[in-house]
């Protein structure tokens, strides 16, 4: 039996919530949600834990969220179904570009296209958030463009390194994120699309020497958040070949200058920006030397970091 936390919180509490801090054991799985469109004060916290919370877990949660001080958290049994499937079932398929991503069983395909079926499940990115279709619209836009080394970081299911397998099949591909139970996910997702030659790397960022060894990349996409994208900006930029491009996602609008900030200071330059609602998607291009970084990388701020949404 698993059981479900309700606490109310703000669009930024949303945004600094940072699942590695807690000191549960086993971790909550945490979901933040838009309640009121376009309202920055009115968002939901839904904490999922495999037992009943104990009072120490309650609390931990809650100081997630001081906005919540004096709400009474609303706990609840959800017995023994897959609430990660259950919150995303239903989803109508998504065409975006060459790309028709669909959960479930699917009836037809539109003429042209190539389908992707991402079920929901153990990892995030079945494609319908912003960030993830506006990243897929990027690639199909890049689709012109020769590139022969490219590199996910954060892949959650695996859809963005699926399509750049598709646009550029004789690429290398590598596909990496911070968490196994993801790149488990995209192996499973792999076989059942007929994906193959995706390279999977568990690796906390791009601090990993399978990574590094591979550089550099001439495509690199990050569907992250915006404070592990910043954090993660000199590592990023090191392992770009010059001039190669940069796909960065998961930061809104509001953060978009603090992000191009922290990739500028790295010799990036901003060439494209799909603004989606309240979140962007950006085109950067490295210098036109690679990067080399002038003190050790800091990876404090990645902890946490989302997988694509």
């Amino acid at each position: 039996m698993s059981w479900k936390l309700t606490l109310p919180c703000t669009r930024a509490e949303a945004e600094a919530i940072d699942a590695a801090d807690f000191g549960i054991d086993p971790a909550p799985v945490l979901m933040t949600t838009e309640t009121v469109e376009d309202d920055t004060e009115t968002w939901r916290l839904d904490a999922y834990f495999e037992r009943e919370p104990d009072a120490g877990a309650i609390a931990a949660i809650a100081a997630l969220v001081p906005s919540a001080a004096g709400h009474a958290p609303a706990i609840e049994a959800l017995g023994d179904e897959d609430w990660v499937t259950m919150s995303q079932a239903g989803l109508e398929p998504l065409h975006v570009g060459r790309f028709y991503v669909h959960v479930g069983a699917l009836d037809a395909v539109p003429a042209g296209a190539r389908a992707f079926r991402i079920d929901a499940g153990r990892a995030f990115g079945t494609g319908h958030h912003e960030t993830t279709s506006g990243c897929l619209a990027m690639l199909d836009r890049l689709g012109a463009t020769d590139f022969g080394n490219v590199i996910d970081l954060g892949t959650g299911t695996g859809l963005l390194a699926f399509a750049a397998r598709e646009l550029w099949p004789a690429a290398r591909v590598i596909a990496t994120d911070i968490d196994p139970v993801a790149i488990d996910v995209t192996a499973d997702n792999a076989r059942t699309n007929a994906v193959d030659r995706v390279e999977l790397v568990v690796a906390d960022g791009a601090l990993s020497d399978a990574i590094t060894a591979a550089a550099p990349y001439d495509l690199l996409i990050a569907n992250i958040l915006a404070g592990p994208l910043m954090s993660m900006a000199p590592e990023v930029a090191a392992i770009a070949a010059p001039g190669a491009t940069i796909v960065l996602a998961g930061l809104l609008e509001t953060q978009r200058a603090e992000v191009v900030a922290a990739y500028a200071a790295c010799g990036c330059t901003l060439e494209e920006v799909d603004r989606r609602g309240d979140w962007s998607v950006l085109r950067m291009a490295a210098g036109a030397e690679r990067f080399v970084p002038t003190g050790p990388i800091d990876p404090k701020g990645r902890d946490g970091w989302a997988l694509d949404l």
